[in-house]
């Protein structure tokens, strides 16, 4: 199998477009998600991410969302101080830990 390098070049914000020939090898088109594994010797292996477990409801709300904040941005209002103290008082205390797979109960 042959082997195909290319490089791309990061931005002052971290940011690079990955080159066609990567797109063309996974098949990327726009907003498809890419998944990294970042192996212990610093290798990183480079794939398209699944679908699989994505609800499309979720997804579809996400779109309007991101749609109407770009055309709407006159919308957005800041969180009310009275909100953010009562969210605090009713998590406090409470750890999460986002990398811990939900429970069958919890889901």
């Amino acid at each position: 199998m042959a082997t195909l390098e290319v490089e791309s070049k990061l931005t002052d914000r971290y940011q690079t477009t990955v080159p066609e020939t990567v797109r063309r090898a996974l098949k990327l088109n726009k907003r498809d998600k890419i998944h990294y594994v970042i192996r212990q010797n610093g290798e990183v292996v480079l794939t398209r991410a699944t679908n699989e477990g994505d609800d499309p409801a979720l997804g579809s709300f996400l779109d309007f969302l991101a749609r109407d904040i770009a055309e709407h941005p006159e919308h957005i209002q800041a969180v009310e101080g009275a909100l953010i103290q009562r969210i605090q008082s009713l998590t406090e205390g409470i750890e999460v830990d986002l990398d811990v797979p939900l429970q069958e109960d919890d889901e």
